[in-house]
């Protein structure tokens, strides 16, 4: 088999990059080792920052965004008793999030590649990727108890943080950065209409939570839980009763419960691969950098990533120039930096860290007293959270 660009990985960032280069007359061939319906099932990220928005506005892929997703103009952070609103129209000239979940971008991209007669493989097996820095890597995998070899000009990883591309690269090759947090996030969809018309984070004595949503009818919460917990230690009385205790700090407002049918349990943990490429393999998305949730970053960073190296792709192609290759992994790291810096900050303002409790606890105050009277330091937080511009 042959393509021009072979992606591994059906998640928002291979989609998305199959969908655009097929824009610019570029063959591509899409693996994906789960099936069709398990990647547009899996509940992930549903905050879009307003660059995402536009990129997917510019490469046609939003309609059903715009019809069915929550634009969002700002969100509540609670702390303890207190409460402190921030407003995107009044601190980031009027650009904001929309609320819409990850499956359905998911669900959107497929579509859009199936109604193109798109090469997209699901339930694919034993993928391998061979000669990777010579002028043609190849792609071995397994699909319907045949086996394949795709020979390709590119090779790009989508393939998340346990995916084999990234792996591909010897260890000697790669720069890697990475922190662990000291705890995890326990998550439940609910049946359930929201709350509250925009996200609340709260900083509570017990730990953080946040109530968000995915749709009118289902809500999103979390509860900060220490790493090794598993879901077995966590009863439905128990989350709710740990989600009331922690979010319901403000006089009037309660959480409206509902039939849980969905947990899971997150660890937190910060990762970048500065060595996006190596040879004519890129890395993209979560096979190069996982941010903690707390930003919500990680989705719209992969799609970050695709804008450059879709850009990139293209002029190599139309040009034969290798300008914009040689510099992704520089441009895409810029963000992603940004990005870990800012999910960083809100991890840290936010949740009750096991050690130096006392310390940590008097420099969120300290924070939270500054974002209260500061509104230049309100208009940083609300840039970052709508995103900066890509």
């Amino acid at each position: 088999m042959k393509t021009q660009v072979g992606i591994i990985g059906a998640g928002p960032a291979g989609l998305l990059l199959s969908h655009v280069l097929d824009q610019q007359g570029i063959d591509t061939i899409l693996l994906e080792n789960r099936s069709q319906s398990y990647v547009e099932n899996r509940v992930r990220a549903g905050v879009l920052e307003q660059g995402t928005v536009n990129f997917l506005d510019e490469v046609g892929l939003s309609e059903r965004m715009h019809r069915e997703g929550m634009p969002h103009h700002g969100f509540e952070i609670r702390f303890g008793e207190q409460s402190l609103h921030i407003n995107f129209d009044d601190l980031t000239d009027g650009k904001g999030i929309t609320v819409y979940g990850q499956q359905e971008i998911v669900k959107d991209m497929i579509a859009a590649r199936m109604a193109a007669d798109a090469k997209l493989y699901f339930d694919v097996t034993n993928v391998s990727i061979k000669d990777p820095q010579g002028n043609n890597p190849t792609i071995s995998f397994d699909h319907d108890a045949n086996s394949h070899e795709l020979r390709c000009d590119f090779v790009i990883g989508c393939d998340g943080f346990h995916g084999i591309s990234r792996e591909t690269i010897p260890e000697q090759e790669k720069e890697t950065y990475d922190r662990n947090y000291p705890f995890a996030w326990l998550g439940i969809l609910v049946e359930a209409p929201p709350s509250s018309k925009e996200l609340i984070y709260a900083n509570s004595p017990d730990g953080f939570a946040l109530h968000s949503m995915r749709s009118p009818n289902i809500t999103r919460n979390y509860v900060q839980c220490p790493p090794n917990d598993k879901i077995e230690d966590w009863s439905n009385d128990r989350i709710w009763s740990e989600l009331h205790k922690r979010l319901e700090t403000r006089e009037g407002w309660t959480l409206t419960e509902g039939k849980i049918i969905e947990k899971s349990i997150t660890p937190m943990r910060s990762f970048v691969c500065e060595t996006m490429r190596f040879g004519n393999l890129f890395l993209a998305g979560d096979a190069a950098h996982i941010v903690p949730p707390t930003g919500a970053k990680g989705m719209n960073l992969a799609i970050s990533d695709i804008r450059y190296l879709s850009a990139a792709l293209t002029q190599w192609y139309q040009t034969n120039s290798e300008a914009l290759l040689v510099s992704y992994a520089e441009q895409c790291l810029r963000r992603v930096w940004r990005g870990q810096h800012f999910s960083w900050y809100m991890t840290s303002l936010l949740h009750k860290f096991p050690e130096d409790a006392g310390f940590q606890q008097r420099l969120q105050l300290a924070e939270f007293n500054n974002l209260s009277k500061s509104r230049e330091s309100r208009t940083a937080l609300a840039e970052n959270y709508v995103g900066i511009e890509f």
